[in-house]
């Protein structure tokens, strides 16, 4: 079970940190990823991250802007937003599969997903 949490309202420019929490205990062997929804649109990969949290792939307009990370111990994965745009606006998902591979970034590989956050960037 994915659940997700810190999302809200933000001004542009701000920032903020979004965490989801994972539970069992194989959640080390997971690659994870955040995703996002705007209203009318698809679903779009934002950042994914390997198992092991060596390596990460970002999408092209978040990039330099927002960091995935990942805590092994904590089970939880981790995205900081920086320097928010309007456009940011949407509602974000993590997803997770258990595989030890490198970052995933079809969101059809994920066989776990988040109930999804809201986050809104007024301008």
């Amino acid at each position: 079970q994915l659940v997700e949490s810190g999302g809200g309202l933000v001004q542009a420019g701000g920032s903020l940190r979004l965490s989801c929490a994972a539970s069992g205990r194989t959640f080390s062997s997971y690659a994870m990823g955040w995703f996002r929804q705007a209203p009318g649109k698809e679903r779009d990969l934002v950042a994914a991250i390997s198992w092991s949290g060596f390596t990460s792939v970002y999408a092209d307009f978040v990039k330099g802007r927002f960091t995935i990370s990942r805590d092994n111990v904590k089970n939880t994965v981790y995205l900081q937003m920086n320097s928010l745009k309007p456009e940011d606006t949407a509602v974000y998902y993590c997803a997770g599969v258990p595989l030890r591979t490198e970052s995933i970034t079809s969101a059809t590989r994920y066989d776990y997903w988040g109930q999804g956050t809201q986050v809104t960037v007024s301008s």
